[in-house]
């Protein structure tokens, strides 16, 4: 199965996870699979990082694209996002026309993709929740369980739609944020949301709250082996993707994403 790659690199996490994903494919955790080219939206010289993730893609013999996002008509991207999100995007495509992905992974990614990339290419993402929990950033995310007094959490990987984080979970993963180890946790917490409110915890502690950052790190942990399991599912056969639908190996259309939780607490012990 061939997976195109696209990043923006703007941090060490890009490099790592596309190294990870490499590493898993040579030593045959991800069977079958093959990065059919990495796209990178800044170009050289913009940033240390994404210069370095090009060149280690590079390394691997692996095609390397990049056109900048950042210096394709700013003034465009200020006066009208929508347009201009349009207008770079069928560059991007143009650009890419020569080579041939089975699905797109977007990772570390930072530009909201046109609806007519969405249409064009079956593409993944990763959101740090569970299929049907809270949308938004990573952030808003674990205030909305904090808000919500809730039980659980995940990870998990959907598809790419025109409506942003609304696509079809494929793959996840679930983790308790309940139970003996959580339980001072939320008691300081919820001490300190009746004495002050949840809007003065978030203007006073941010993410340095200790429930918040407990969440944090528990998902983070978990979101690199659900990545890779996830194309281990697909490069095998194991589930697939047609015509924006979900199918395991016997072809039968699974109603609900793929639960990947065993595999996933197995590789983070």
């Amino acid at each position: 199965m061939k997976f195109g790659w696209w990043t923006t690199g703007r941090d060490e996490a890009a490099l790592v996870l596309l190294r990870t994903v490499i590493h898993s494919i040579k030593i045959g955790v991800i069977p079958n699979g093959e990065i059919a080219y990495v796209f990178c939206s800044r170009e050289p010289g913009e940033s240390k990082y994404s210069d370095d993730l090009m060149a280690f893609a590079q390394s691997y013999d692996i095609p390397v694209v990049s056109f900048s996002a950042k210096n394709f008509r700013p003034r465009l991207r200020s006066s009208d996002k929508e347009f201009w999100r349009i207008a770079y995007h069928r560059q991007v495509l143009e650009r890419l026309s020569e080579y041939d992905a089975d699905i797109v992974v977007l990772a570390g990614y930072m530009w909201v993709v046109s609806a007519e990339v969405c249409n064009k290419l079956s593409i993944i993402n990763l959101h740090p929740a569970l299929p049907g929990g809270p949308v938004g950033t990573w952030q808003e995310v674990i205030w909305k369980l904090l808000d919500q007094d809730a039980d659980d959490t995940g990870v998990m990987m959907h598809l790419v739609t025109p409506e942003l984080d609304k696509g079809p979970a494929i793959t996840y993963c679930r983790f308790p944020i309940k139970g003996k180890k959580w339980y001072s946790l939320w008691e300081q917490f919820r001490d300190k949301k009746k004495r002050i409110g949840l809007k003065a915890i978030i203007e006073q502690e941010g993410e340095r709250e200790p429930l918040f950052s407990a969440i944090r790190e528990e998902g983070v942990k978990r979101e690199l082996p659900l990545i890779v399991q996830t194309l281990k599912a697909l490069s095998t056969g194991k589930i697939y993707l047609k015509d924006g639908k979900l199918y395991d190996s016997s072809g039968k259309e699974l109603l609900e994403a793929y639960d990947l939780s065993e595999e996933i607490e197995a590789m983070i012990k």
